[in-house]
C-alpha cells in the first residue's frame, strides 16, 4: 500500500512573491488538467526549493544546483511525465549556473521556474548572482538569464513574468506546461519573485517591467529581434517581461526526450524487464562478456 503524504502548508513569509508562482503553477496545471501523479515537482535549495512540499504532486528536493539534471532524468525515466522544476536565482545562477546552460542545450521537454528575488532570503539577505550593484556592498553587475538563454540556439521557450502581476504569470506558465506537454523542449520561465523580508522590490519591479509583446512589430519567433529588444529595455532602466521567444513549429528540433524515445510509454522506468520477455536479450548481452 503507497501512502499518500498531503501537502504542508508554506513556510514563507507573509507576502513573499513564492505565493504568486506556486499560483501560477497550480492554475497552468488545473487549466491543462494534469494529474496529480503525472505530475513531477523538482524543488531547489533556498526558500524556493520547498515549494514541491505545498503542492499535491510527486516531489524531489534535488541537490544545490542540481535540480535541472535531476529534473531532465526523471523525463528521460518515463518521458509521459510533466516535470517542473522550481528554484531559486542564488541556486540556478550560480553553483547550478552550468548545468543551466547544458539543460537549455539538451532541450529536454522539462519546464524550469526560476524564482528571482536578488538575494540569498534563506540565509539573511546576501547578494545573489542577480543583485544590483550596490546592494549588500555588492561590486559586480548581475547575470541575466534571459539573455543567456537566447545565446543558446537550442533554447526554445523563454519568458519572463512577475509576481506581482499574477494573470501575465500564470499565462507564461501554463504556455510552458503545455509546451512541454506537447514534447516540444525546454521552457524557461523566470519570475521575479520579490523578497520582503530583505529585498522587497514589489513597488519598483511594477514601475520598471515592460512587456516586449506589447512593443509595435514585437516577433517572438525571431530569436535577434528578441535578443534586441531584450537589450534596449535593459538599457533603458526597465526590465524586459513577456513571452520572450519561443521557437516556430517549422523550425523546432527534436527535443532530447522525443529524439530518444519517439514513443511516450519506451520509457526506462516503465519497460517490460521481466526475464521471461528478455530471456534472448540477456542471453546475448551475457555472452558479449565472456
Amino acid at each position: 500500500m503507497v501512502e499518500h503524504v498531503k501537502p504542508i502548508q508554506p513556510t514563507w513569509c507573509p507576502g513573499c512573491g513564492d505565493f504568486g508562482v506556486m499560483a501560477a503553477v497550480k492554475k497552468g496545471v488545473l487549466e491543462l488538467k494534469i494529474p496529480s501523479e503525472n505530475l513531477v515537482l523538482v524543488g531547489g535549495i533556498g526558500c524556493s526549493g520547498g515549494i514541491h512540499n505545498f503542492m499535491d504532486a510527486y516531489g524531489f528536493h534535488a541537490l544545490h544546483g542540481r535540480l535541472l539534471p535531476t529534473a531532465v532524468g526523471v523525463k528521460l525515466a518515463n518521458p509521459k511525465l510533466t516535470v517542473v522544476a522550481l528554484g531559486g536565482d542564488g541556486d540556478g545562477y550560480a553553483i547550478g549556473m552550468g548545468h543551466f546552460v547544458h539543460t537549455l542545450k539538451k532541450n529536454a521537454s522539462i519546464v524550469y521556474v526560476v524564482m528571482n528575488n536578488e538575494t540569498y532570503g534563506l540565509t539573511k539577505g546576501q547578494a545573489s548572482p542577480t543583485s544590483l550593484v550596490g546592494f549588500e556592498g555588492n561590486l559586480e553587475p548581475p547575470v541575466d538569464a534571459v539573455l543567456t538563454a537566447l545565446s543558446i540556439p537550442a533554447a526554445s521557450f523563454i519568458a519572463r513574468g512577475f509576481s506581482g502581476t499574477p494573470k501575465e504569470a500564470t499565462a507564461l506558465v501554463t504556455e510552458a506546461l503545455r509546451f512541454t506537454q506537447e514534447r516540444k523542449g525546454f521552457a524557461f520561465v523566470e519570475i521575479l519573485s520579490p523578497c520582503v523580508t530583505y529585498n522587497d522590490t514589489y513597488d519598483l519591479w511594477r514601475e520598471r517591467i515592460e512587456d516586449v509583446g506589447k512593443r509595435p512589430g514585437y516577433d517572438p519567433a525571431d530569436r535577434g529581434k528578441a535578443f534586441s529588444t531584450v537589450l534596449d529595455v535593459m538599457n533603458s532602466g526597465r526590465i524586459p517581461v513577456g513571452a520572450i521567444y519561443r521557437t516556430p513549429d517549422s523550425q523546432l528540433r527534436p527535443s532530447l526526450d522525443k529524439a530518444l524515445m519517439p514513443d511516450v510509454a519506451a520509457g526506462p522506468a516503465v519497460a517490460d524487464i521481466s526475464l521471461a520477455k528478455n530471456a534472448a536479450r540477456y542471453e546475448k548481452m551475457l555472452a558479449a562478456l565472456e
